[in-house]
């Protein structure tokens, strides 16, 4: 071969090469560009606070929220707060599931993402967090009588935002969207959005908003079925991005809490005293073949006869066989209360009273009051302190203590005082 096909034959390999090269660059860029990634302001850096820096904070002497010397706490098992203000402790299946919504997806194994749910989750990390609180309009209330319990739901809501300032509740949802307003009803006509807390009153809350809604002319003529599988009510992953957020930032948000262990109680009783086709067999039979050596078959097979402690154990287990439930889950789970201000703070202890005050500041028919009976089990004796300490006394000092770290959040956000464990 002589030097010029030698040459021809360099160029034609070097200009073959280069085209080469510059297809891929241009196909890697495009990737970059199409290729979804998770947004960066949907799950920011969790903030760590240590137990002493815990500490700090609530010896605070220039806070204007105090945090209750009860409140205080030296051994925490669990010292990470993230910036939605939700531990992340536990590997069970229930918080897998929360690992995966701050990731941004449910993890199915594709690599793609629609262009609608890319657009939806880039304009949901646009949106401003935490959403701005308003006054609450009092101009509806015409009666004195509601003086004190106006000045006890303002303390609550100030003490809860003051607490969410301190402990950095950040200013992105870290789990998608969707998931953390699906627990939220909406009732339009009277723009009212009500989270539900289960074993909270969120049974008759909801013929509450039934009859609100013009579904029903009395909350005492609704059944229990009607009330929970009816699909009467809409929540607010129902609406797009833009009903989403206009009925965050101007309906009246209420969300209803009660003392952490009582509503822990009340759930075992309801789910695992009484016959129950859904958790005996789903929780039931899990719970006796992990923590119950030597069970009977009939148990075994059926599910039924859950002991509390066998209960607590699977509350309790970084490996629990089945996943949480919402009848036993965190409030600080269920309802964001540091992204989302609540501007009415409820409790299950003062449940009738707030809740009449309520319908008097959102206008509703006076006629309508709160319908204060059990939805099931009327028999029974309701879950109160009382009951709390006979079923607390089975179990050791420690179990108790890990369930109060359990749940250490929600007694501290809402000021409940610490149980004697």
């Amino acid at each position: 071969m002589n030097p010029k096909q030698v040459f021809l034959s360099v160029l034609i390999f070097g200009v073959a090469g280069l085209l080469i090269f510059m297809y891929l660059q241009v196909g890697m860029e495009e990737r970059r560009h199409t290729e979804w990634r998770p947004v960066k302001t949907l799950h920011p850096a969790p903030r760590i606070m240590t137990a002493g820096r815990l500490q700090e904070h609530t010896t605070n002497q220039n806070s204007k929220a105090h945090i209750p010397e009860n409140l205080k706490k030296k051994n925490l098992l669990h010292s990470v707060i993230p910036t939605r203000v939700v531990t992340k402790t536990s590997h069970s299946q229930g918080d897998a599931r929360v690992v995966t919504w701050i990731s941004g997806l449910p993890r199915n194994g594709s690599t793609g993402m629609h262009q609608g749910t890319k657009a939806f989750l880039k304009k949901s990390g646009e949106m401003n967090w935490p959403l701005d609180t308003h006054p609450l309009n009092k101009s509806l209330v015409k009666d004195s009588k509601w003086k004190k319990t106006d000045e006890t739901l303002e303390k609550r809501r100030f003490f809860l935002q003051e607490f969410c300032k301190k402990y950095g509740a950040g200013n992105h949802p870290q789990s998608h969207l969707l998931h953390m307003v699906s627990r939220i009803y909406v009732e339009d006509k009277h723009k009212v959005l009500y989270c539900e807390v289960p074993k909270a009153g969120c049974s008759n809350w909801k013929r509450i908003l039934m009859v609100l809604n013009g579904l029903a002319s009395s909350a005492y003529n609704i059944s229990h079925d009607a009330v929970h599988y009816g699909k009467h009510l809409k929540t607010l992953d129902s609406f797009d991005l833009r009903g989403i957020h206009m009925r965050l930032n101007t309906y009246t948000k209420a969300v209803f809490v009660r003392d952490p262990m009582e509503r822990l109680v009340s759930a075992f009783r309801d789910k695992f005293e009484h016959p129950n086709s859904y958790y005996h067999p789903v929780f039931g039979k899990a719970i006796i073949k992990k923590y119950r050596p030597n069970a009977c078959a009939e148990a075994s097979n059926n599910g039924s006869g859950v002991k509390f402690r066998e209960f607590v154990h699977y509350l309790l287990d970084s490996h629990r066989p089945v996943g949480m439930d919402i009848h036993w889950e965190k409030v600080s789970r269920l309802c964001s209360p540091c992204l989302i201000n609540y501007d009415f703070v409820g409790k299950f202890e003062t449940l009738e009273e707030d809740t009449n005050y309520f319908l008097q500041l959102i206008g509703a028919p006076r006629e309508l009051k709160f319908p204060n009976f059990k939805d099931r089990h009327s028999s029974d004796e309701r879950t109160s302190a009382q009951v709390v300490r006979q079923y607390l006394k089975d179990l050791s000092g420690t179990e108790r203590q890990l369930i109060y770290d359990f749940y250490y959040l929600d007694y501290l956000m809402f000021n409940y005082t610490t149980p004697h464990l």
